[in-house]
């Protein structure tokens, strides 16, 4: 989470929001980072009055980027140790396993014991808390984590991943931070951030998994139009 005098950055995990904050955090004067992945309810009232602005990703890709950042690490986090059986289960598995989480008490009782009571500013910055808003969701994993970031903001201006570049330079121009020589040259040059080695999505889906992730993950599908075939 990012405030500038113009608006608040929201960062949706594996969404492009790192290529965002180090923008804003290079080239935009006073931008000030107030919490990691935090959802726009823990946004200070002071700030609710600036434009939310937010990132997405087609789910079917978020999933295939998830899962090979985690096995390129010498030590997966908690969230892939438990879909994955311990590294043991193929992408199929260990993503089917994701996406289902919040019907499955067994893996969210597992996370639930090891994940904090408050925010610690790392990972997905998840709380105990978020194991029952998870359960009671329904949704697929990217989806809640989705709905959990936005939930209650007016009208947030959502920044494709896909076309990431363009989208934040119409976002900074509308808001005024642009002209910006620092952020014009960031959107020209800078190479993408945090990103992981994987080939196109639609190479790892079977059908039944691509029907999966369609139906739990349909409110960002339908919402802004996605589909497997797209990046």
């Amino acid at each position: 989470m990012i405030v500038t005098d113009r608006m608040v950055f929201l960062h949706l995990h594996k969404s492009g929001g790192t290529f965002v904050n180090a923008l804003l955090m290079r080239c935009i004067p006073g931008a000030r980072h107030i919490g990691y992945h935090l959802p726009y309810r823990e946004l200070p009232s002071a700030y609710r009055d600036r434009p939310i602005v937010g990132t997405v990703r087609n789910p079917w890709a978020y999933y295939v980027s998830w899962y090979h950042f985690q096995i390129s690490r010498p030590r997966p986090n908690m969230l892939f140790r438990i879909c994955s059986d311990n590294g043991r289960a193929d992408f199929d598995e260990t993503i089917s396993n994701l996406v289902g989480l919040s019907n499955s008490d067994s893996r969210l009782e597992l996370l639930e014991t090891h994940l904090p009571d408050t925010y610690r500013n790392s990972g997905l910055n998840l709380t105990k808390r978020c194991v029952g808003e998870l359960r009671e969701s329904g949704l697929g994993f990217y989806s809640f984590l989705y709905e959990r970031l936005y939930a209650g903001a007016h009208e947030p201006v959502i920044l494709r991943q896909e076309r990431l570049r363009q989208d934040l330079r119409n976002a900074l121009s509308h808001l005024g931070h642009l002209p910006n020589s620092c952020a014009d040259r960031f959107l020209d040059d800078a190479p993408p951030l945090n990103v992981s080695r994987h080939d196109l999505p639609s190479h790892y889906y079977h059908d039944r998994l691509a029907a999966l992730v369609a139906t739990r993950d349909r409110k960002v599908i339908d919402r802004h139009g996605y589909k497997l075939s797209a990046e």
